[in-house]
């Protein structure tokens, strides 16, 4: 339920595509941000900063083609850049140039509103300082754009000199800015701070928006956008998934739902927020970089159970163990099964994957789970093999192929050149076939010789890609004879799955993985 104090609804301002390509590991096309900007407008972001146009060759043709090319039904495209140069003349200044030519109708602009950053990054006084920006955004306004000013490193000036900050604001203010976007660059700040800080540059500028940019060092950036929100702020600046520079900024993806869904105030069109989890699965499909199972309200183990305590409640009643309905934000409940699961978790988990299972099955499953996990399996992250060890027990036999044997042999050659070829021997509807294949490694030589036994039988196979693969050491004190588990994550057009192995030889662990792999995903061919 909304407080009356609070407001009724906050802009969301996305910069995944300028401060969250900043994150360490990720780089992205102007392909692949046009891509995301699909997927920001789709979600219903108010504002998608581009980037800076002028800076660099990409995201000049990413304006130029996203005048062409995007069709935002939505949202509003802004470019970003800064003030104008010290002691420098804002009609001769590029970056504004390169704004007002951007071809958007918004811009944001960043400039000094801590008095150490003026007096000593910039190397000038502090009434240039507050000129810079006054005189930035009274050009760009008169050239017919709305103005946003990000206020940089606001918190930390505020807290040693309060005036300065504030003269700072008023020069935009009094220039015709539109929204005043206090930045906590730094990300040193933390929300009882930022609650009190934020009052009061609500209650000096009154009716001027005021919105938020903050930054995780603390881990805070999101609770300290949420204690500006409480404090007057109506636009908060952040990134899907949390991406951006050092640990990241506010993350739209916490940002969002627990305004909408925990507070009451108005985020996104209706119908959007159930977009959330696709399109932060999406984003990061995008820039390349694994999402987080752990994340908040999108991640694949969001609403994931694996006591047994815990899914024999929400059997019952859903929200026992669960804070938000998973629909809300486009998840779902998942049931993990392992050594510490129970008949409810096991008889909830085939309800799930369509298997019907009997009471003695169950029985079964459960008692086969805890040996096998025992020896080291981890089915939790193996949602392919366990479907195939509970249909199993439920009496279903794969029927695609039947398998003989197999060969690996690696010729290690004095000059240093490795190469592998492996030889198996199945039989496909009664006929009997040999076949070899070589590879980088082992694993890919069996794949290669057991596509080209059974490859002419099932051209789907074709298809199918091992996309990641994973081996751990599970007793390292046993050395070189220690097990090992192997997983294996494949995928087609439509679908991603992951298999296991388990076994004291990596090749014989590798080759579970990969035969459950196949098979797993001939069976989903079939239905």
């Amino acid at each position: 339920m909304r407080d009356p104090s609070w407001p009724a609804a906050v802009e969301i301002f996305d910069t995944t595509l300028r401060d969250g390509v900043q994150f360490e590991g990720i780089s992205v096309t102007v392909d692949d941000k046009l891509r995301i900007a699909e997927q920001l407008d789709r979600l219903g972001v108010h504002w998608i900063e581009g980037g800076y146009p002028g800076a660099n060759p990409r995201d000049e043709e990413f304006f130029r083609r996203a005048a062409k090319e995007l069709a935002l039904s939505t949202s509003t495209l802004v470019a970003f850049g800064s003030t104008r140069r010290a002691k420098g003349r804002v009609d001769e200044d590029p970056t504004l140039r390169n704004l007002v030519e951007a071809g958007t109708s918004t811009v944001c602009i960043v400039g000094k509103a801590w008095d150490y950053h003026v007096t000593e990054a910039l190397r000038t006084t502090l009434d240039e300082g507050v000129a810079m920006v006054a005189d930035s955004v009274e050009y760009l306004v008169g050239h017919g754009l709305r103005v946003f000013y990000d206020a940089e490193h606001f918190f930390d000036g505020y807290k040693r000199n309060p005036e300065f900050a504030l003269r700072v604001l008023e020069g935009a203010v009094v220039a015709g800015v539109d929204t005043l976007v206090l930045c906590d660059t730094n990300g040193g700040s933390l929300p009882h701070e930022v609650e009190g800080m934020v009052a009061d540059v609500v209650s000096h500028f009154g009716d001027v928006t005021v919105g938020m940019h903050t930054q995780n060092d603390t881990g805070c950036a999101t609770a300290n956008a949420i204690a500006g929100v409480l404090s007057g702020a109506t636009q908060v600046q952040g990134t899907i998934n949390g991406y951006g520079e050092r640990t990241g900024n506010c993350d739209l993806t916490q940002l969002i739902p627990n305004l909408t869904l925990k507070m009451g105030i108005e985020t996104l069109p209706e119908g959007r927020i159930e977009r959330l989890t696709s399109v932060s699965h999406h984003v990061a499909e995008l820039v390349n970089m694994p999402l987080q199972h752990q994340q908040p309200y999108v991640g694949t183990s969001a609403f994931a159970h694996k006591a047994g305590l815990h899914t024999s409640a929400i059997a019952r009643r859903p929200d026992s163990y669960e804070h938000v309905d998973p629909t809300t934000v486009g998840n779902g409940t998942r049931f993990l099964v392992s050594d510490l699961s129970g008949r409810a978790t096991i008889e909830l988990k085939a309800n799930e994957l369509g298997v019907e299972l009997d009471g003695a099955q169950v029985g079964e499953v459960v008692a086969q789970l805890k040996e096998l996990e025992h020896r080291g399996y981890h089915f939790e992250v193996a949602d392919g093999s366990l479907e195939l060890l509970m249909r199993n027990a439920a009496g279903w036999r794969q029927s695609f192929f039947e398998f003989e044997s197999f060969r690996v042999i690696v010729d290690h050659q004095a000059k240093g050149a490795v190469t592998t070829e492996a030889t198996v021997k199945v039989s496909v509807d009664g006929q009997r076939t040999i076949a070899t294949g070589e590879g980088n490694g082992p694993v890919d030589a069996l794949d290669a010789a057991l596509r080209a036994a059974i490859g002419s039988s099932y051209p789907e196979l074709a298809e199918m890609h091992l996309v990641d693969f994973k081996v751990r050491v599970l007793d390292t004190s046993a050395g070189t004879g220690a097990v090992t588990r192997v997983l294996i994550d494949s995928s087609d057009s439509n679908e991603t799955w992951s298999t296991i192995g388990v076994s004291e030889n990596v090749i014989e662990a590798s080759w579970q993985a990969l035969l459950d792999s196949l098979v797993y995903g001939l069976l989903l061919r079939q239905r």
